[in-house]
Order: structure tokens, then C-alpha cells, then sequence
């Protein structure tokens, strides 16, 4: 199972009107079964560990909560697990691409919601996948790109996950351990708002500043 230390760096916990309110983006529940993995890694038990014992008062989820498009028995049965244990927590998910019929498991349990996305405390909070809301804000969190960066260093290279920001926008890594970013000069490309935007400012998930990256 991932260390909580994962959840911890790829995920960042805010104060809003809700409480203590943690904020992730494509955790891709059941991603083993699109993928072929022969193996369950019990990832989204882990993370619904995680969220309950961070002292959270609210989890807010950027989208892609699930992989498969379908809503297949196996998968809903984790997802109901995964939401299960979450049932102290307020949960707002602001939907994405990959999350055709989430409603049939989520609208199960009262403490979750889900829309296209939610405005909180002056803050926007969305998947990234569509056009952006006509609907003022002063700063917006999304997922969907998956950023990620290459560092290059005496002849090895690393790619890494990384928060991206450009202007008001923050966009979150994936929270999946197990599921590798997109470099950023790409993953931007998949949100619409972000296409014509030619630079970025990259923040490793331990906080360190990179710097700015040409788009």
C-alpha cells in the first residue's frame, strides 16, 4: 500500500467556510481494471485511510474519481467501499471526464455531492475538462492535466509530478502513486481554459519552487 506520505504530498489541506478541507484530483478508482493489472492494490482503501485520519472536516475531489468509463459490479463495489469509509467527511466532487454514472454510487450517501463544479469562499473548483463556467472567482483548482515535469541532472533524468500555476489557476498532480503525470508542455493542452497560456510556474509536491517552464 502507498505510505501516507504520498497522500500527503500530492494532495494540499486548506482552510475554507467548510472547516479543514483536504483537496485531491484524479485519484482514477479502479484503474487496475482498465489497465490489466493482474494485481489489486488496494489503492483507494488506502486513501479513504488516509482522508479519515487527516482530520479533514471536508474532502473536495477535482474529478476522475474513478478510471473506467463503465460503472461495472467490481468497480462499484470499491467505490462504495472507498465512499464507506468517508462517511464522517463531507465530500464535494466536482465531476470528470471519467466519471460517467458516479451519481448511481455517490447519491447513496447524503455527506456526498456531485456537480459540474462548485464555487466556495471565492475559490472554483473543477475537473478541467470542459470550458470554464461564466462565473466570477478569485482563484480556481483543477485536475485533469496531470502535470509533471522531466529533471535532468549529471546525465540522469527523473520525471516528476508537480503542482502547476498559471495566473489563478493551480492545477493538482494525480494523486495515484501508481499512476505516472503527463509532462506538463502536453497535459496543459487538455484544458481548454489553459491552451493559450505560455508559461507555467512548477512547484514540486514538497514545495519547492522550480520556477517558470515555456509552454
Amino acid at each position: 500500500m502507498p505510505p501516507f506520505s504520498d497522500f500527503e504530498s500530492l494532495s494540499l489541506l486548506i482552510d475554507t467556510s467548510l472547516g479543514r478541507t483536504l483537496l485531491i484530483a484524479d485519484p482514477h478508482i479502479g484503474f487496475e481494471l482498465s489497465r490489466g493489472l493482474r494485481i489489486r492494490t488496494h489503492f483507494e482503501e488506502s486513501l479513504a485511510q488516509f482522508v479519515a485520519e487527516s482530520g479533514a472536516d471536508a474532502l473536495i475531489i477535482l474529478g476522475d474519481v474513478k478510471e473506467p468509463l463503465g460503472l461495472s459490479f467490481r468497480l462499484k463495489e470499491m467505490l462504495l467501499r472507498f465512499f464507506s469509509s468517508l462517511k464522517d467527511v463531507r465530500v464535494l466532487i466536482a465531476k470528470g471526464n471519467h466519471d460517467g454514472r458516479l451519481e448511481e454510487v455517490a447519491g447513496k450517501f447524503p455527506n456526498v455531492e456531485v456537480r459540474e463544479h462548485f464555487l466556495l469562499d471565492g475559490r472554483l473548483f473543477l475537473h478541467g475538462h470542459t470550458r470554464l463556467p461564466k462565473i466570477e472567482f478569485e482563484e480556481a483548482f483543477l485536475g485533469h492535466a496531470h502535470p509533471a515535469y522531466t529533471l535532468k541532472s549529471g546525465g540522469v533524468a527523473r520525471k516528476v509530478k508537480v503542482f502547476a500555476r498559471i495566473n489563478e489557476f493551480l492545477v493538482l498532480p494525480t494523486v495515484n502513486p501508481y499512476i505516472e503525470g503527463f509532462d506538463v508542455r502536453e497535459g496543459l493542452k487538455l484544458v481548454p481554459f489553459l491552451r493559450k497560456a505560455t508559461e507555467v510556474e512548477l512547484f514540486l509536491p514538497e514545495g519547492i519552487y522550480l520556477g517558470r517552464v515555456r509552454l
